[in-house]
C-alpha cells in the first residue's frame, strides 16, 4: 500500500473520531425525545409519514404486528428488486444499454 493510501485511512479514522462527540450527542437527544436543531424541519416530515402509515407514536407495537410488518417489507423489497432487474433494459438512465437480467439469475441474491 502506498503512503497516500495509509494517509487516506488515517484521515478517515481522524474524521470519524472527530465527529463522534457531536453525532453521539445528537443521537442521544433524538432517542430521549428532546428538541434538536433539526426538529423544526424533521418533525413535520415524521408526523406526515406517521399519518400516511397509520402509526400512533404514543403506542407500543406488539411483536406480532412488528413481525408481520417486517415480512411485508422484505417481500415488497424483494418484488421491487426483482422487477428492477427484469425491466433493466427499458428503464431510463441506462447509458450502457444493458439488457435485463435473466429470469433465473434474477432470483439469486447478488
Amino acid at each position: 500500500m502506498t503512503v497516500i493510501g495509509w494517509f487516506q485511512i488515517l484521515l478517515y479514522c481522524a474524521i470519524i473520531v472527530a465527529i463522534v462527540p457531536f453525532l453521539g450527542g445528537y443521537m442521544t437527544r433524538v432517542f430521549n425525545g428532546d428538541r434538536t436543531f433539526l426538529s423544526p424541519v424533521l418533525q413535520p416530515v415524521e408526523a406526515a409519514l406517521y399519518w400516511v402509515g397509520g402509526v400512533d407514536a404514543r403506542r407500543e407495537q406488539h411483536w406480532v404486528t412488528y413481525t408481520v410488518s417486517m415480512l411485508f417489507f422484505h417481500v415488497g423489497g424483494f418484488l421491487i428488486l426483482y422487477a428492477l432487474m427484469r425491466m433493466q433494459a427499458v428503464l431510463p438512465f441506462n447509458p450502457a444499454d444493458q439488457s435485463a437480467v435473466a429470469e433465473d439469475l434474477s432470483l439469486i441474491p447478488q
